[in-house]
């Protein structure tokens, strides 16, 4: 397999001493990981609105009024 890299990148990586291949390989396994995940929860998602049905639309504004909230919290402990 060969991957193209922009010119900028490429010199970039050459000028830094990295070591391109080994960062190419780990971020080809974290995107792989990711996308395993993402499909784990879609399938787990669909299971569980099977199960017991899809959110209200009320049901879904409250959990999404509740995930704003934990972000923010997060961002704020983060400071």
């Amino acid at each position: 397999m060969q991957v193209y890299l922009p010119e900028d990148l490429y010199r970039s990586v050459k000028e830094l001493g990295l070591p391109a291949s080994e960062l190419l390989q780990e971020a080809v396994r974290v995107e792989v990981r990711r996308r395993q995940i993402l499909a784990a929860t879609h399938e787990y998602l669909a299971e569980l609105a099977a199960e017991v049905g899809e959110p209200t639309p009320e049901e879904a504004a409250e959990a999404e009024a509740l995930v704003r909230r934990i972000v923010e919290h997060a961002k704020a402990a983060a400071v």
